[in-house]
């Protein structure tokens, strides 16, 4: 989806995300921005409708308009500078490792792409990874395209034939965990980016807290960027399933109202 913003597209840089609501009833929910134009003022966002307010999302055509549009927020991915990277997106991530990706190869650093997906129907943004990467391995669980498997296969492969000084994983919190647990033993400098529950993206109300390194840290000013090896994974996944039952209760209120 493409939304006219032309004051965060003039300021956004890669890692950043915006939160958006739909009405003046609506939750707040943070995006990624997958790319921008400066000139025409414009931002593309990727979602993927399991929620009630992605779901609603969905259902706009060309032309109307949601509510707000915050951002940019979070700080811009800081890549150092390395000389040999891997990015790695899992799913919907992609929409995240592809700016990473796109901002590297501007960088002038020779770059693959690891993109993994459930299955063929679901592959996103191929051919834009295709363009910025030196090379693109695709992934799917069930080998119905690219390579069957998981991305951590094919990034163990890739570090044992040649030496990386960055890797940033974008995806399912088990996937940035195990791509984390990967190059750990290689000293790799590892950056993943989180999606912890967020309302509203200025530290204040400590929805997005992780630990990082054994201390607290707040995913919307602090990160989304953090160390991979000093992420506590499990809590994530912990907090990040507490409104579960709730979200499923008002996606049937929605599916209802909906017909």
């Amino acid at each position: 989806m493409t939304l006219d913003a032309p004051f965060i597209a003039r300021k956004v840089q890669a890692g950043q995300f915006v939160i958006i609501r739909i009405d003046e009833f609506g939750e707040r929910i943070p995006l990624t921005v997958a790319d921008y134009d400066r000139d025409s003022g414009r931002l593309t966002i990727i979602f993927q409708a399991v929620g009630f307010t992605t779901k609603r999302l969905a259902l706009m055509n060309e032309g109307d308009s949601i509510a707000d549009c915050v951002g940019p927020l979070g700080c811009p991915t800081e890549f150092g500078e390395p000389k040999r990277a891997v990015v790695v997106g899992g799913g919907v991530g992609c929409a995240i490792a592809y700016p990473q990706a796109k901002a590297l190869n501007k960088m002038g650093v020779k770059t693959d792409v690891i993109a993994g997906f459930r299955n063929k129907d679901i592959v996103i943004l191929e051919d834009e990874m295709r363009a910025v990467a030196n090379n693109c391995y695709i992934t799917t669980d069930d080998g119905s395209y690219g390579e069957k498997g998981f991305v951590t296969d094919v990034l163990k492969r890739l570090i044992e034939a040649e030496k990386f000084d960055l890797v940033i994983a974008i995806g399912p919190i088990p996937m940035m965990k195990f791509v984390s647990k990967v190059t750990e033993p290689y000293g790799i400098k590892t950056i993943v980016s989180l999606n912890p529950i967020m309302i509203d993206g200025t530290g204040m109300c400590g929805g997005c807290r992780v630990t990082v390194g054994g201390e607290t840290k707040f995913a919307c000013v602090d990160g989304p960027d953090f160390d991979g090896h000093q992420v506590d994974f499990d809590g994530l996944m912990l907090r990040n399933g507490i409104y579960r039952e709730q979200e499923a209760h008002a996606c049937r209120l929605g599916d209802l109202k909906n017909g």
